[in-house]
């Protein structure tokens, strides 16, 4: 099985398919937070107040970062800085009432922690614009004919 699925090539698609899920689901904390949708601010249906420490900046950190990875655009960045701020609301916020995830409700910060570190060391994987971007970077590098500076003598 393992032979098959290293033949087939198909690992930047799943890590870019990866990517997409995660991003996504961090973004939507961050809309849900700042904006009230999708249930609001911790499932209250309201919004955290502009400005506060240190809810609202996670939750900007939450939108812009989740936006970027979901994109695949400056994905090890937004995914190193993403992972900064779940471990941060881990140790902060859940570590404090318990050791374990499963007792402290930490769960998702610990998921979203090591997966925005996995992506900052992979990159984006397949379907991102930093690969896009990359691509036609290199491309326009191979087709400009070849400058040659005048040699003084």
């Amino acid at each position: 099985m393992l032979g098959r699925l290293n033949r087939g090539n198909a690992q930047p698609y799943v890590l870019g398919l990866f990517r997409v899920v995660v991003g996504l689901l961090f973004a939507c904390h961050g809309a849900a937070s700042l904006f009230g949708v999708l249930g609001g601010a911790a499932g209250s249906g309201g919004t955290i107040d502009a400005g506060t420490w240190p809810g609202w900046y996670a939750a900007v950190i939450q939108l812009v970062g989740g936006g970027l990875v979901l994109l695949g655009l400056a994905t090890r960045p937004a995914a190193v800085i993403s992972s900064g701020s779940m471990a941060y609301a881990y140790f902060k916020v859940h570590q404090p009432v318990a050791l374990w995830p499963m007792e402290n409700g930490g769960e998702a910060s610990v998921m979203f922690c090591w997966a925005f570190l996995l992506l900052a060391f992979t990159g984006s994987g397949a379907f991102g614009l930093d690969r896009l971007l990359a691509r036609r970077n290199s491309e326009q590098e191979q087709s400009a004919p070849e400058r040659q500076t005048p040699v003084a003598a």
